[in-house]
C-alpha cells in the first residue's frame, strides 16, 4: 500500500514554471510506475508523464512533451513534475499515481494522491 500527497500547485502566469512534488509513504515507492495526470472540470482525466521504477523511462503527452519533465527520487520516496512554459490550457487539477504497469491509462493506476491545482493565467 502507498500513500500519496502532492504540493506545489499554485497560480502563475502564462510562460512561468511550477514544479509539481508527490511525497509517498511505505517502503513499496521504488517498485511502482509514477505518473502525472490532470483534470479539468467536465472532462476526463488526462495522461501528462509517466517514469519507470528506475527512472530509466519516460513518456509524455504531446501537449506537455519539450516543457514538462517527469523524474523521481526513490531515496526521497518522491516524483517530480517540472513544468515550464506554462499555457493557460495546462489549467487542471494534478494527481499523481502509482501503478505496477507502465501505463497511460488512468484505470491501471490503484494509489492516487488528492491533487493540487495549478492554475495559469493569460
Amino acid at each position: 500500500q502507498v500513500q500519496l500527497v502532492e504540493s506545489g500547485g499554485g497560480s502563475v502566469q502564462a510562460g512561468g514554471s511550477l514544479r509539481l512534488s508527490c511525497a509517498a509513504s511505505g517502503r513499496t515507492f521504488s517498485s511502482y510506475i509514477m505518473g502525472w495526470f490532470r483534470q479539468v472540470p467536465g472532462k476526463e482525466r488526462e495522461f501528462v508523464a509517466r517514469i519507470t521504477s528506475s527512472s530509466d523511462s519516460t513518456r509524455y503527452a504531446e501537449s506537455v512533451k519539450g516543457r514538462f519533465t517527469i523524474s523521481r527520487d526513490n531515496a526521497m520516496n518522491t516524483v517530480y513534475l517540472q513544468m515550464n512554459s506554462l499555457k493557460p490550457e495546462d489549467t487542471a487539477v494534478y494527481y499523481c499515481a502509482a501503478s505496477r504497469f507502465y501505463s497511460a491509462i488512468p484505470g491501471r493506476y490503484d494509489h492516487w494522491g488528492q491533487g493540487t491545482q495549478v492554475t495559469v493565467s493569460s
